[in-house]
């Protein structure tokens, strides 16, 4: 797909669910829904392990999760003990569908790069954009998704995200844009946001986006040949790879794929 074809962000993710509402819909396109879900195992440890290191009642706490698409994180607050949740998504079928699968949780479409129209149900104690701010591709967009959520964030709370954070120069795609260390820390310290945490959420299972590592992108490239196309190719890597990239995601400080980073509104 090329730069050109991506006109409209909210159509392009309205089809993309519609055609398919699963894990590999709304993770790494092409891998897969066996490997995608191994995919989110981890993604599961790696959140459990941030979120103690906010030390919060999580039983008091509303939480507001940005871009909620299948509900993935929708569940994983639940099942951290959150009681108040308020799920959102760019897209109508993904706030149908999460308001059928989550009796009890207010799901509503936000743009969050778009018009803050979520004010009157804020502030929250957490918000989470987990995959979700590498998708805006417009900069300006990207900043004012920055604001709002400080806006929807209360002060002391904290903002829960997912993104590449390169060490290297921003990379750019139709699609997905990976923004440098220093272009997403400008972003949120601008907004009013101080980085409390960051650490990996993976190592070799993902695209190694941050690496410059010849070997990294060979194997990244055996492994999604033999993935694609191929569901027990892909479950039975995903069995091999998990229990070595949770070892490596809680030993290392730095990663060269998706990270996660807690923050705090000032």
């Amino acid at each position: 797909m090329t730069p050109q074809e991506i006109t409209d962000p909210r159509d392009y993710w309205e089809k993309r669910l519609t055609a398919r509402y699963d894990l590999a819909s709304v993770g790494y396109l092409g891998l897969g829904a066996a490997y995608n879900e191994a995919l989110y195992r981890v993604r599961a440890r790696v959140f459990r392990r941030a979120l103690r290191s906010l030390n919060l009642d999580l039983s008091t706490a509303r939480v507001l999760d940005v871009g909620s698409g299948t509900g993935f994180y929708v569940d994983r607050w639940q099942r951290a003990g959150v009681r108040d949740i308020t799920a959102s998504d760019i897209t109508d079928v993904a706030v149908e569908r999460l308001g059928s699968a989550f009796p009890g949780v207010h799901a509503v479409r936000f743009d969050v790069g778009g018009v803050l129209d979520l004010a009157d149900r804020g502030p929250f104690d957490i918000v989470s954009a987990f995959d979700v701010l590498f998708h805006i591709v417009d900069d300006e967009r990207y900043r004012a998704a920055m604001r709002n959520l400080a806006t929807l964030v209360r002060p002391g709370g904290y903002l829960m995200l997912s993104d590449n954070f390169l060490r290297a120069e921003t990379k750019r795609t139709a699609t997905q844009v990976s923004r440098s260390v220093a272009d997403i820390t400008r972003a949120l310290d601008d907004a009013g946001f101080d980085v409390v945490t960051r650490r990996p959420v993976f190592v070799l299972m993902n695209t190694p986006v941050d690496s410059t590592s010849r070997y990294l992108w060979w194997r990244w490239g055996r492994l999604t040949k033999r993935v694609q196309g191929n569901e027990r190719a892909g479950a039975a890597l995903g069995r091999l790879l998990t229990p070595i990239e949770l070892a490596l995601t809680a030993g290392l400080r730095e990663g060269p794929s998706t990270e996660i980073a807690v923050c705090r509104r000032r």
